[in-house]
């Protein structure tokens, strides 16, 4: 099996938009008025969640006129969030078939089927002609792929001249051995985890120039804070969230990332980076 398998089969819901729909209902709305915010808790797998993704990704300066692609998109949440913030056309890819179907389902439920595709597919080998996108971005994926220059080379392809990517990822910062599960992979077989050195070096190989680099560490350490004291303050986690994807191995997970996270193992590093050749 490949690397891409093994991957997409680590993400593999077996009834994944049935949870969802129930766990909806359960809250007593109808789908009729679902908002992409009722959906934050679930659609944003990266440290940090929906504030994470606006710490990164919310200071663009962006138009109706963009078209944003976002690697490995998952449920297509963070698509979701800057189509509707910014009214710009956003395409998602991801290899996960279930996440794809389930977010392109949910894109119809809060009514930007028009502005947001998902798509399945990989990123080392995209379905898209040259210089198509504006911009791109990759919230917590790098960590699933070995081979990063392909990757950086092939994100170098698909942008227009001039064009932003940015990269959200947990990065080795110092030796040490991580725990598995996490979240991100079942085993050290599918898990890639690199330093920044080795992102910024396939980044200017691809023709990128490096504008800036940020560790989200203290970042990290203050949510995970947050949200324990949100959870034990509710009697409990919610209807849906990043359970809902886990499934029973999410305590264990969560369990392992947070170790590597204070020993300084690992931290998500935010990675800017311009298309300049």
């Amino acid at each position: 099996m490949s690397d891409e398998l093994r991957v997409a089969e680590h993400y593999h819901h077996g009834d994944l938009l049935h949870a969802i729909e129930s766990a909806f209902r359960q809250s007593g709305k109808a789908l009729s008025d679902m908002r992409i915010e009722d959906l934050a808790d679930i659609d944003e797998f990266h440290i940090g969640g929906r504030q994470a993704t606006d710490q990164v990704l919310g200071q663009r300066m962006l138009s109706e006129q963009d078209h944003l692609l976002d690697i490995g998109c998952g449920l297509g949440g963070a698509c979701r969030y800057m189509a509707d913030r910014y009214r710009c056309r956003v395409t998602g890819i991801d290899l996960t078939q279930t996440y794809i179907d389930t977010g392109n389902t949910l894109c119809s439920w809060v009514n930007l089927a028009q502005q947001v595709e998902l798509v399945a597919g990989s990123a080392l080998a995209m379905p898209f002609e040259a210089a198509r996108f504006s911009g791109a971005y990759m919230l917590h994926v790098g960590m699933n792929i070995e081979d990063k220059a392909q990757l950086c080379a092939e994100v170098h392809r698909v942008l227009t001249p001039g064009a932003s990517f940015t990269l959200y990822d947990v990065m080795q910062e110092k030796p040490g051995a991580l725990l598995y599960p996490v979240p991100w992979a079942t085993d050290a077989s599918t898990s890639f985890v690199s330093s920044r050195e080795d992102y910024i070096k396939h980044l200017e190989h691809a023709g990128f120039e490096i504008s800036f680099v940020k560790n989200h560490a203290h970042f990290a350490m203050d949510y995970f804070q947050s949200e324990k004291k949100r959870v034990k303050a509710m009697g409990g986690r919610g209807l849906l969230g990043l359970h809902t994807l886990m499934q029973e191995e999410h305590p264990v997970k969560v369990r392992n990332m947070m170790q590597g996270l204070q020993h300084g193992f690992i931290a998500p590093v935010e990675i800017n980076a311009i298309k300049v050749k």
